[in-house]
């Protein structure tokens, strides 16, 4: 399909890459070495409207399309990986399942300091032994009288031990279906609940400025109310939940790539040898210059699968372009990086360049949502292969 970024989106990019530049760049080196979440910055997006963007405005939000929110994605990702996917996780992760598939009473308690950023919300799917096979949840939740009690653990869970995280939501085994199936469903739990802990920080290859915990469930009751969905709709619910997450990994991607294209450009001017800038070297060129070939073609694809998802369309012709944007671009990211690492010779192995710290950031883009199997199996079967 056609599509074209509108006047007010590209006016909205620069709004947010002023912000960037001015609240974030600055301080990003420290950050990332002291491994520091900035409270205070995760707010300022709030108060600059970022969390809201895809929330009905009943809610504090401001009812924007998809592609807007991609391209804040893509703006914070082009400055730091760590900020953007703390906003493409507190919104795709934390307000989205609660914004499609919650009640009006979860709605009115939940939404309105995420929305604005006040709070933040964790997604708890992943185990120790439940990754890309999702459906191999064990954690259980009991409906004990008029309350679930939920036991298990969850890993590698973005926004869930911050000082301003209110909540996670989890799924669980609930009971068995007739065919022997587990019954998986999605529950809410507040931040604080007894029996519920965000364990120690993870020490990560990258991502240090966001906020990733394993989570421990023993004996957590929380009220029957907090069911999120249908009961036994969990699992379906969170694969749905995913596709518009693809996206915009994607998007975020498109930032890392971006920035190692700019990286690239102004140092290959720069840097002198031999009597001249290593930008006239063919070799140095010409690495540059796929690196544009992979920066507009990842930006063609992300761009054009939120297109289609703010043109409602659904189905297996998004989840299609959802895969194929993600697998292109995050792998394309990770390219990037090591080509940006190699421009930059010796230097670009030392931390005072951004381009390190972009070599580290860009593995995960390959894991989180999906990994780049995950995404070649799906796209397979769409095309009718019998993959398994």
């Amino acid at each position: 399909m056609d599509f074209e970024l509108s006047r007010e989106h590209e006016d909205f990019r620069r709004v947010v890459r002023d912000f960037a530049a001015e609240r974030i760049a600055p301080h990003v080196a420290q950050w990332d070495r002291e491994h520091h979440f900035p409270v205070d910055v995760v707010r300022a997006m709030g108060d600059l409207g970022l969390f809201g963007l895809t929330a009905p405005e009943e809610f504090g939000g401001s009812g924007a399309d998809f592609t807007s929110l991609c391209l804040a994605i893509e703006e914070l990702g082009r400055v730091d990986q760590s900020i953007g996917i703390t906003l493409e996780a507190g919104v795709g992760l934390g307000i989205n399942p609660i914004q499609t598939f919650g009640t009006p009473e979860q709605k009115e308690r939940w939404l309105p300091d995420l929305v604005a950023g006040r709070a933040l919300a964790g997604f708890g799917l992943t185990e120790p032994g439940a990754g890309s096979d999702a459906g191999a949840t064990a954690t259980k939740a009991v409906l004990d009288g008029d309350s679930w009690v939920v036991d298990g653990a969850k890993q590698f869970i973005t926004n869930s031990g911050s000082e301003i995280t209110s909540l996670v939501t989890v799924t669980a085994r609930t009971g068995s279906r007739p065919d022997g199936r587990p019954e998986i469903s999605a529950i809410i739990v507040p931040a604080g609940t007894p029996g519920f802990v965000a364990e120690a920080p993870y020490d990560k290859l990258g991502w240090h400025i966001s906020d990733t915990h394993a989570l421990s469930f023993s004996g957590v009751r929380v009220p029957e109310d907090h069911l999120l969905g249908e009961r036994g709709r969990g699992y379906a619910q969170f694969l749905a939940t995913l596709d518009d997450g693809r996206v915009a990994i994607a998007a975020l991607a498109v930032g890392l790539i971006e920035a190692c294209l700019e990286e690239c450009v102004r140092y290959a001017g720069e840097r002198q040898t031999f009597g001249g800038p290593i930008g006239r070297k063919q070799g140095v060129a010409f690495q540059i210059a796929d690196l544009k070939v992979m920066a507009d073609a990842a930006r063609a694809l992300t761009y054009q699968a939120a297109a289609m998802k703010d043109a409602g369309i659904t189905g297996q012709r998004f989840k299609q372009a959802a895969s194929v944007a993600k697998l292109y671009s995050s792998e394309a990211a990770v390219t990037a990086t090591r080509v940006a690492t190699q421009v930059f010779g010796g230097y670009g192995f030392m931390e005072e360049y951004p381009v390190a710290r972009f070599y580290r950031d860009a593995k995960i883009l390959e894991i989180g949502e999906g990994t780049s199997e995950v995404q070649r199996m799906l796209i397979a079967r769409s095309l009718g292969l019998p993959v398994e």
